[in-house]
């Protein structure tokens, strides 16, 4: 991110530093040059933010080539999977992701997830217009622990809750996902509770006090399947 996209982003949104739910922060670098910021939501544990993951030019890259695999041609169309051998372009991606992983003195995945070849081998790919969004859900359980959300083209708040309501239950928490950002979930956060993209008017989010104009938003998701 070069200084005058992340001023931008700061107008728009606010330092990161202002978020209440952010805690322990540690700086990583994706690819060549990009200086990626990791910061671990402080209220779920093994949910960390990266909020500039992937560069502009990153995020040009990898969306000319999801546009390119002809998935999303007809309107009907808003997800695309794949099982074991992923496009090039994933493959890349899971690349980019060990790489900033590894490279940040901070426990943003469990070391033992570090060691799986490969780090993941199931793409999810959607399309989000304007007013739509995702219930309230945990993965299935025939994935593994640790898995990763990249957002492209428009921001999102995506918020977390407790897969089990009840005395000693947390409090939901919501995070804002920027173009270009990465979650990584694991643990608590992938195993006990719940994720949602909740538009209550047609294409807007509160973030805040402040309305999110909201256009075409893609989401990569990646996970590793359990062993057979």
């Amino acid at each position: 991110m070069d200084d005058e996209e992340e001023a931008h982003l700061k107008a728009a949104f606010g330092d990161s530093s202002d978020d209440e739910h952010l805690a322990d922060r540690g700086t990583s670098v994706v690819g060549d040059s990009t200086k990626a910021v990791w910061e671990r939501v402080e209220k779920i544990n093994g949910l960390w933010l990266c909020r500039n993951f992937l560069s502009a030019h990153h995020q040009s890259d990898f969306l000319s080539a999801i546009l390119n695999e002809g998935w999303f041609v007809e309107e009907s169309i808003n997800q695309a999977m794949r099982f074991g051998d992923l496009p090039s372009w994933a493959i890349e991606l899971s690349d980019l992701i060990l790489e900033s992983v590894e490279s940040v003195d901070l426990p943003v995945l469990p070391a033992d997830l570090l060691w799986r070849e490969p780090l993941f081998d199931q793409l999810i790919v959607n399309l989000y217009q304007p007013g739509e969004g995702i219930c309230a859900h945990v993965d299935l359980l025939r994935f593994e622990d640790g898995i990763a959300i990249v957002s492209l083209e428009s921001p999102c708040v995506m918020r977390f809750s407790p897969a089990e309501k009840g005395e000693g239950a947390g409090v939901d928490v919501d995070v804002l996902l920027s173009p270009g950002s990465l979650i990584l979930m694991s643990g608590e956060a992938r195993y006990c509770w719940k994720h949602e993209i909740n538009r209550k008017q047609i294409g807007f989010q509160v973030w805040e006090g402040e309305e999110i104009d909201q256009k075409r938003r893609i989401s990569i998701t990646l996970r590793k399947l359990c062993p057979s």
